[in-house]
């Protein structure tokens, strides 16, 4: 298992940078959203994406989305990502220091887009999976209104 940390809005800027000037080249392979019941997920409500992948020589982005409302309670959030293949542990800030919330705001959601893979080569084609589970210490976790994933094939240059 393997831990990722994303700490600061500094490497949010680069992620969220690199992420904007590298779409311009890229193909959406998968986007969807699971929406939690009254903007509550609970430590049990594992959410699935199922995607198909057509290409396996591409390298391919992994993005997790979360939109929360100002109701959440904490500056940050922990994740169980399981591909399959492996099972990671992420943490990412929704807010910096000064509590601001980071991410974009829409009609009263605040959306984080996290860079869970860069360049992930799929072993082959075919259909896969993803469960993501969240790993914070409430069994009921208040103000997230929904969990998505994001595939984008790599542009070639």
């Amino acid at each position: 298992m393997r831990r990722i940390v994303i700490r600061g809005s500094v490497s949010l800027i680069l992620c969220m940078a690199f992420i904007a000037l590298s779409s311009c080249r890229s193909d959406i392979v998968y986007s969807h959203f699971s929406p939690m019941k009254s903007e509550k997920w609970h430590i049990d409500s594992v959410q699935y994406f199922d995607y198909t992948i057509t290409d396996a020589s591409a390298g391919y982005r992994m993005l997790v989305y979360v939109r929360h409302t100002e109701r959440y309670p904490y500056q940050n959030m922990w994740l169980f990502i399981d591909n399959g293949a492996r099972r990671d542990t992420i943490e990412f800030y929704l807010a910096d220091d000064r509590g601001r919330w980071l991410g974009d705001k829409n009609h009263g959601f605040i959306e984080m887009p996290v860079l869970f893979e860069p360049d992930y080569h799929f072993p082959d084609t075919g259909r896969y999976s993803m469960a993501i589970q969240h790993g914070m210490r409430d069994t009921l976790l208040r103000g997230v209104a929904d969990v998505g994933v994001e595939i984008i094939r790599n542009g070639k240059e």
